[in-house]
């Protein structure tokens, strides 16, 4: 297969305080949440000047890609598109049109199986592509990466260095907690030949990071993030909770590592370095958080590795078990009900 550009696929995130609710209402499309629980949430980024910090981060991204790539022979255009914020997808894949782009590799700034971490952005490319309409350029998704080393490896790092904040003479008192975004339970016990891989990538990725940073320190994987109407079951416990758990449990300090995420983006800094760690403060607990990959040179290179699997029939390098492809089902990762339009 011959590919002719490289695109970068993330979330998206405002960039001014009039972004916000526009960006949320993006975010929430055809899920009947009303304005005023918008609102709520649209506090959290007005707390940092109604800047996501995720855009900067995706464009400091982009151009270590560019320059890792030039570094190592490989002469690809590079683009950029959100889901939820410009630059839209659909912006791009008209400029890829227009620039001659016959078929683009695809990189999701997600590590993991699930419908919002993967198979939405299949559906984004897919409705970017119908409307943009005829010359549309293809773009084939690249795979997911939670065992990648370049992924592992900074992960591991980080933990190291969080853990080397907190009071050597308590490790023996002291846990690891991993956290990554909730999701509804019914999506994560999905039925079919990928149910249940967001969790179980997850659970590889806390192993793997486990082991190489801090194997004497039990570990926990819980969960942040939670959304929608609180009758609907997502998963638990929350990293809140849990911490007030394990603080009942003679636990004296924490390390909490977003094995989630690839960046220190709005709801990683909100949701651990503000609630999480008032939470800790409460509890008299010892707390580090640490860091995401975000532009780690193992990380960048990694982009590389995984765009040469495609390009040149590189080795798949990888730390895990799981099974890992390029394209998914049809059947897989069932989405969340929609209401409204």
């Amino acid at each position: 297969m011959v590919y002719d550009a490289f695109v970068l696929l993330s979330f998206g995130g405002p960039e001014k305080p009039d972004d916000v609710m526009p960006f949320l209402r993006n975010v929430v499309r055809g899920r009947g949440v009303p304005d005023e629980r918008l609102a709520e949430v649209a506090e959290h980024y007005m707390h940092f000047g109604g800047v996501s910090p995720i855009n900067q981060q995706n464009r400091d991204l982009l151009a270590a890609i560019k320059a890792e790539f030039a570094g190592n022979g490989i002469d690809l255009p590079a683009y950029w598109g959100n889901r939820n914020w410009h630059p839209m997808l659909e912006d791009t894949v008209a400029q890829m049109r227009d620039d001659g782009v016959t078929h683009a590799l695809g990189f999701a700034t997600s590590a993991y199986g699930g419908y919002s971490s993967c198979k939405q952005y299949w559906e984004d490319i897919a409705n970017a592509r119908a409307k943009v309409g005829p010359g549309a350029p293809v773009i084939s998704k690249i795979r997911q990466f939670w065992d990648h080393p370049g992924f592992v490896e900074p992960n591991v790092s980080a933990v190291q260095a969080a853990l080397a904040t907190l009071d050597e003479s308590r490790r023996a008192t002291t846990r690891l907690v991993f956290t990554a975004h909730s999701i509804p339970v019914s999506m994560a016990r999905t039925a079919g030949p990928t149910g249940g891989r967001y969790t179980a990538q997850l659970e590889e990725t806390a192993r793997l990071v486990h082991e190489r940073a801090a194997a004497d320190l039990p570990w926990d994987l819980v969960w942040q993030s939670r959304s929608g109407p609180p009758q609907v079951p997502w998963l638990e416990p929350d990293i809140n909770d849990h911490l007030a758990d394990l603080a009942k449990q003679g636990v004296t300090d924490v390390v909490v590592s977003p094995i989630g995420f690839v960046s220190d983006h709005l709801e990683v800094i909100w949701d651990l370095d503000n609630e999480a760690a008032d939470t800790a403060k409460e509890l008299g607990l010892g707390y580090a958080r640490a860091a995401t990959p975000n532009v780690d040179p193992r990380f960048v290179a990694m982009v590389r590795e995984l765009v040469q699997e495609r390009t040149d029939g590189a080795p798949l390098r990888r730390l895990g078990t799981l099974p890992v492809w390029d394209d998914c089902p049809v059947n897989c990762c069932t989405p969340p009900p929609r209401r409204g339009a």
